[in-house]
């Protein structure tokens, strides 16, 4: 791939690769921030979406790059009630990503001592800003190449011996580590917390700083709605200062207990079932027949039904068409 960048003496804005090389945010939240990034400081303040208007960014697009930013620590947003009862949004656009904590302290006129910045100290007092072009530069008569200089590649003399560079062995490749099913689903519940209430918005990296006490409770068998339910439920009527601190005190607090292991009782063990006996003769009438008997029986069951039914007969006589079935009946069987 060939390069070739001039860059700008004028009208131009400082990119982060922070900012440009971000994995989440697209080019449409890019491009936002730098462009309220390069606003001068004496336009008056207006409302993010009104920026964006002006870059052709409406409806869904804009709507996705504000969430972008919000998600990332980009954009931080607070919503109050004025005096005379109407309610007021103010937007907080920084360059360098903020806890809601460091936002706070940035809109209360901290921010110099707090926030963080990616630039050192100036050494000195303020001085006034110029207008206009870049100041001019003494001219030292060196050219800028968008190349380094060519090294000297001539040859060795006679005395010289040539010295030949070993390659560096490649290091190994450090195996990534993978997360924990539970920190992945416990970062994305505290992700999720700023739609149940706006004061527990939380940034990437404090999601990640609670998610080990948040996974915590996915380990003891707490489901993600309850976990969820358990951190925007009873809120303070006074609004929360610190989402942070208000949610890693109740993260350790509310810790439910351990689930216990329960030693799954052995099933009781079945009898064995009794042996077979042997084959016994039957002593009934006919022709001689044998039977496996299960208790003491003497009688096959055929013989001991037609004994039944003829002490049954003796009881109560039945009439002569009956007597006939009954036997036809008892003979089949």
């Amino acid at each position: 791939m060939l390069r070739h960048a001039i860059a700008p003496v004028r009208r131009f804005t400082k990119a982060s690769h922070d900012v440009v090389r971000h994995s989440r945010l697209n080019s449409d939240a890019k491009v936002l921030l730098l462009y309220v990034q390069g606003l001068p400081e004496a336009v008056d303040p207006k409302p993010l979406s009104e920026h964006a208007a002006r870059l052709g960014l409406k409806g869904r697009a804009y709507q996705k790059a504000k969430q972008l930013l919000a998600d990332c620590g980009y954009l931080h947003e607070w919503r109050e009630q004025g005096a005379r009862g109407r309610w007021v949004t103010e937007q907080l656009l920084t360059n360098v990503t903020l806890t809601r904590e460091e936002a706070t302290r940035a809109r209360e006129g901290a921010a110099d001592a707090d926030v963080p910045s990616e630039r050192p100290p100036t050494v000195g007092g303020p001085g006034e800003r110029t207008v206009g072009d870049s100041p001019k530069t003494e001219d030292l008569g060196e050219k800028n190449l968008p190349h380094p200089p060519p090294q000297d590649r001539r040859a060795p003399d006679a005395d010289e011996t040539p010295v030949v560079e070993e390659p560096e062995p490649e290091a190994e490749p450090v195996p990534a580590s993978v997360p924990a099913p539970e920190l992945a689903e416990a970062e994305g519940v505290l992700l999720s917390l700023r739609h149940a209430h706006r004061d527990l918005l939380l940034g990437v990296r404090e999601a990640r700083l609670l998610a080990d006490a948040a996974a915590e409770w996915l380990r003891r068998g707490v489901s993600a709605p309850d976990l969820r339910r358990a951190l925007t439920s009873g809120l303070p009527a006074d609004g929360i200062r610190s989402a942070v601190g208000f949610l890693r005190h109740r993260l350790i607090q509310k810790l439910p207990a351990a689930r216990r292991q329960v030693t799954p009782t052995p099933p009781p063990e079945q009898a064995a079932p009794p042996a077979l006996r042997g084959l016994v003769t039957c002593p009934g009438p006919g022709t001689e027949h044998v039977f496996r008997p299960r208790n003491d029986e003497t009688h096959c069951l055929r013989c001991r039904t037609a004994a039944a039914f003829e002490a049954t007969l003796q009881l109560q006589p039945l009439s002569e068409q009956w007597r006939t079935r009954v036997q036809e009946c008892a003979a089949g069987a």
